[in-house]
């Protein structure tokens, strides 16, 4: 690709990040931004480019403010392996962070290859074209109303500064991918030589003492589902809630040490012989079970703590991601069947990925809101102050409360209209569940 069409890709991109994002907050025009860059780019593998897509287009479902910053940058990420790609964990790393990395390296080939072909060719018709653009668009805009305020609608509110950064964002990560797909940096996917070292000693007797203690706890925990509260006050002198809110955390921790460990002998332990593999199999096959039952009781334990104390979004974030870690160990069990893992580091991050669009999707601050609703309804208790820190999401479950307690949650919000780039789903139905209230104050 010749560095005119590099660099004119690049504006395109930009101007349409100018156009189509509204920068401070979600919206419809984030997804179709991605769409217009991977449809200029045309070269792109459509697994990784569909969970950008489905990445970028929680903005047009999902209103909070909180949750869908990480939902761009994973999308960011997701677009950059569509372009470059990655099988190893070398690989998806570099891959991920290819638009950054293309950019510093386009530019010096692009200035030297300009030099050499000539500005003035790209001048002229960019030129051209931007007094073509000044002399009929605003003739055009003052002959009809429509038109004039569909230009409006694309021109910054206040200031050109959010859309010259976008612009200059978004070009120069699409200059990178384009250089990166078509001057691709040797050995991306080379992992380091690390010997496996670990004698089978070394390790199946760590290994094996840690799955007895793990099928000890699962034991254990059995005994505490079938017991419930009163085996619970009965042998730790907690009730059940206090017992949950102070194992989950405790359970995060060893699910993800025992990822690392499983990952560590995986890639340490020797497999030259049949006895090594057998021996790999079972510990690792039988950790990774046990870590699942672990899993589950951390999830019960999250659910008991918010039936108890009530819905956060960090709560059903966090119990979230525990969930994501169960679904990587039975990743990990799939490819210890035949030892054979070269497609599990692609699949844990695509699943990472899935895992926060369906997160997205299913909306914490909303599921939070209609849980605490429930929760009044049981227990006549609800944080006001927690409500209405929520995003917009939450107004419709707020909107079924009892007129003096929602109108206690909602008096001070105020939910901007949108235009066709800021469009979202969630803050067209708050304000549709706002407009149908009655007027009426807060009770004291």
């Amino acid at each position: 690709m010749s560095p005119q069409r590099v660099l004119l890709t690049g504006a395109v991109a930009g101007a349409a990040a100018a156009v189509l994002v509204p920068l401070d907050r979600p919206g419809l025009g984030w997804p179709l931004l991605a769409l217009v860059v991977f449809c200029l780019v045309k070269r792109v593998r459509p697994g990784w480019a569909t969970l950008s897509l489905l990445l970028f287009g929680t903005g047009a479902v999902n209103a909070s403010t909180e949750l869908f910053p990480v939902c761009v940058l994973a999308g960011c990420a997701a677009g950059s392996l569509a372009v470059v790609g990655g099988r190893t964990a070398r690989g998806l790393a570099f891959g991920s962070a290819a638009a950054v990395v293309g950019a510093g390296r386009a530019m010096p080939w692009l200035a030297a290859e300009l030099r050499h072909s000539g500005v003035r060719r790209l001048s002229r018709p960019v030129l051209l074209t931007g007094l073509v653009l000044v002399v009929f668009v605003p003739l055009l805009a003052g002959a009809d109303a429509a038109f004039a305020e569909l230009i409006g609608s694309m021109a910054p509110d206040d200031s050109f500064g959010p859309s010259l950064f976008l612009f200059a964002l978004v070009g120069l990560g699409t200059v990178g991918c384009l250089f990166q797909l078509h001057h691709p940096s040797a050995g991306l996917d080379g992992a380091p030589t690390l010997r496996r070292t670990l004698a089978r000693r070394d390790w199946a007797f760590p290994v094996g003492t840690l799955v007895l203690v793990f099928a000890v706890f699962v034991g254990v925990q059995i005994r505490v589902l079938f017991g419930g509260d009163d085996y619970v006050q009965r042998t730790a002198n907690l009730t059940y809630a206090e017992y949950a809110r102070q194992g989950f955390w405790q359970l995060l921790l060893v699910t993800l040490l025992a990822l690392g460990i499983v990952a560590a002998i995986a890639r340490l332990a020797p497999v030259e012989t049949g006895a090594d593999r057998n021996a790999l199999r079972a510990l690792l096959g039988a950790l990774s079970v046990l870590t699942l039952v672990i899993v589950a009781s951390a999830l019960a334990r999250m659910w008991s703590y918010q039936q108890a104390y009530g819905f956060t979004v960090l709560r059903i974030v966090v119990a979230a991601c525990e969930l994501w870690l169960g679904v990587v160990f039975l990743l990990v069990i799939a490819a210890g069947v035949k030892l054979d893992g070269r497609w599990l580091t692609r699949a844990v991050v695509g699943s990472g990925f899935a895992a926060l669009v369906v997160l997205g999707l299913v909306d914490p601050d909303r599921l939070t809101a209609e849980g605490n609703v429930a929760r009044w309804r049981e227990t006549g208790r609800i944080d006001v102050a927690y409500l209405a820190r929520l995003s917009d999401d939450a107004v419709p479950a707020i909107a079924s409360l009892p007129a003096d307690v929602r109108r206690c949650v909602l008096q001070a919000r105020t939910i901007r209209p949108d235009d066709w780039r800021s469009w979202n789903l969630a803050r067209s139905q708050a304000r549709e569940a706002v407009s149908a209230l009655p007027p009426q104050g807060c009770a004291r």
